[in-house]
């Protein structure tokens, strides 16, 4: 098999399903769901991991994870006020924060379909429905990034940097595999096979697991974000989050593209069964020339 053919294969195929959609709105749609869903899906999860664990044990694991992010922008005194209220919430907030975070399923949904020629009833519902079930794993998610945060906070007392950059790198790759094969393969719209699948999400699941080491490094950069907003630092960081979560939906959109190639390029078959273009552009797009 040569492999430069199939890659540049696949990627054909990614910019033939690009065409004719705007990726940068889609990407920005998602992000708007994103921004209402973050807060309360940390809450529940933060929430969860404490009954799973124990409050006490959260704020420690949470307090060594503070000790690794750049004071610079705020983001360990954030981060205490997040495990705080998550670690108090009663059940009618329990309940009450997963209407907002349901709606990411949603957003994740309808912006799947914008890259899949089906018809989709009752969108909202499901994509909110079919994303609830993963509030369930949310502790066992959030409860080992926590232990490898502590780890990696002592490999940095240690002198390792190196380490800690790995534990961290590989943790987050881990955490982020099971959101997305649930995302992509029953949030979001047609069926596909399992190895296209988890090829995908691997793939996906490491870039955005680089993406996010990035934005600890922003975090670090002494920058004023409030000046282009009159010395409002808060719309400035939300501003700021905003564009990260934009950058983020970019990359897992590109990551659902390409499975979707991948998971096409495997139901045709061996190589050799149609001309180069052809193994390059979706299914349906091929019948549309013809």
């Amino acid at each position: 098999m040569d492999l430069r053919r199939e890659a540049s294969g696949l990627l054909t195929a990614v910019r033939a399903r690009l065409r004719g959609r705007d990726l940068a709105l889609v990407a920005a749609g998602l992000t708007f769901y994103a921004g209402i869903a973050v807060v309360p899906l940390l809450l529940v999860a933060f929430a969860l991991t404490a009954l799973l664990t124990s409050p006490d044990t959260v704020r420690e694991l949470s307090a060594r994870l503070g000790d690794l992010l750049p004071p610079e922008l705020g983001a360990p005194g954030a981060l205490r006020a997040l495990t705080a209220a998550g670690v108090a919430l009663d059940p009618l907030e329990f309940a009450l924060a997963l209407l907002p975070l349901s709606l990411y399923g949603e957003g994740l949904r309808r912006a799947l379909l914008r890259f899949v020629p089906r018809r989709d009833t009752l969108t909202g519902w499901r994509g909110r429905l079919l994303g609830l079930p993963l509030v369930l794993i949310t502790p066992l998610l959030l409860y080992p990034l926590l232990l490898a945060a502590s780890a990696m906070a002592d490999l940095t007392e240690r002198g390792v940097p190196l380490g800690s950059l790995a534990v961290g790198y590989y943790a987050v790759l881990a955490a982020l595999t099971v959101p997305l094969l649930w995302g992509f393969g029953v949030v979001g719209p047609g069926h596909l096979r399992w190895p296209a699948l988890v090829v995908g999400v691997l793939f996906t699941a490491a870039c955005l697991s680089g993406f996010l080491q990035g934005f600890v490094l922003f975090l670090a950069l002494p920058l004023a974000l409030g000046a282009p907003f009159g010395g409002l630092d808060v719309v400035g960081a939300v501003v700021a989050i905003s564009l990260w979560l934009f950058l983020l939906h970019l990359v897992v959109i590109g990551g659902w593209l390409l499975t979707q190639s991948l998971d096409e390029r495997l139901r045709a078959g061996a190589p050799g069964r149609g001309s180069a273009g052809e193994l390059g552009t979706p299914g349906h797009l091929r019948r549309g020339q013809r």
